[in-house]
């Protein structure tokens, strides 16, 4: 699956919040967003399937 950047405007203190956990679990940025992501339900298709 091809990977489109994502840009964001943060406060500093969520972005160092964000840095120090993902450090802390030993991963990146991107990978604890992903997997964020990954938790949140599916939504309903809206092309009526």
């Amino acid at each position: 699956m091809q990977k489109k950047p994502l840009s964001l405007r943060i406060e500093e203190s969520r972005l160092e919040k964000l840095k120090q956990h993902a450090s802390l679990k030993k991963k990146t940025m991107t990978q604890l967003i992903e997997d964020w992501i990954d938790r949140l339900p599916p939504t309903p298709s809206t092309d009526g399937t």
